[in-house]
């Protein structure tokens, strides 16, 4: 008869290999080891399973171009929507060096007989003949950005006028200048008065806004001024610092 000898006192015994737990172990180091490259080789991808499905075969086998596979793909653009000629000239460093070449060489387009083969807008109230659209559009931007320092009427008298000093566009002096004098005011602003081409943006909008001034002083005698009144002043940046910043 044998005899079992128990194991030393402080000494474990690990699993007999004839145990469930080792089994379980050795199954689970199998696994852990193999089940990576089972699941990625062995297992079919869903992405080998649309061609199954004929819609998503057809999307698969459908005809396309790569983005920039190759230089000679044609990118044709509808015609109009992509600007070719840089968008407006920006000519706020010749206005804040007090050079009115360009801004008195803007046309004015709503000016009667304005076109391509128009001429630059001459000095003076000369009130254009511009559809009612226009004339809207000029009186509404007029009285949101213009009236509260140039008053309603144009004539100086609005709620904060006498405070800046904003000037009189009735005056013989505002008269005197170019249509593209006031424009380039309105784009780039001059001493007192910031630039609002970063508001009202568009050039056509601006626009409306300079024969709203030319209506206004047409509907407005002149009054008796001394001499020398009406001698312009010549550009120079806004003192609020905003002509330098990017051109709009």
């Amino acid at each position: 008869m044998k005899r079992h000898d128990p194991a030393p006192v402080g000494r474990r015994q690990g699993p007999s290999p004839r145990s469930g737990w080792w089994w379980a172990g050795l199954a689970a180091l199998t696994l852990s080891t193999t089940s990576c490259d089972w699941w990625y080789n062995r297992v079919p991808s869903p992405d080998d399973l649309w061609h199954v499905i004929p819609w998503f075969d057809h999307m698969i086998r459908s005809k396309y171009v790569r983005p920039y596979q190759t230089a000679t793909v044609p990118r044709y653009t509808p015609p109009g929507i992509v600007p070719v000629t840089g968008g407006e000239p920006d000519w706020s460093g010749e206005w804040t060096t007090g050079k009115t070449t360009t801004a008195d060489a803007l046309r004015d387009p709503y000016a009667a007989g304005a076109g391509d083969s128009a001429k630059a807008s001459p000095p003076g109230p000369d009130v254009s003949v511009i559809s009612r659209d226009v004339d809207a559009a000029g009186d509404t931007l007029y009285q949101t950005y213009c009236a509260v320092c140039h008053g309603i009427a144009g004539d100086a008298k609005g709620p904060v006028s006498p405070r800046i000093g904003a000037p009189s566009l009735l005056t013989g002096r505002a008269r005197g200048y170019s249509d593209g004098y006031i424009y380039s005011i309105i784009r780039y602003g001059r001493g007192v008065m910031p630039r609002y081409g970063d508001k009202v943006y568009l050039p056509s909008d601006r626009w409306a806004i300079v024969n709203h001034v030319r209506k206004l002083q047409g509907q407005t005698p002149l009054a008796p001024e001394p001499a020398g009144a009406a001698v312009g002043i010549p550009p120079a940046p806004s003192a609020t610092g905003s002509t330098g910043e990017r051109p709009r």
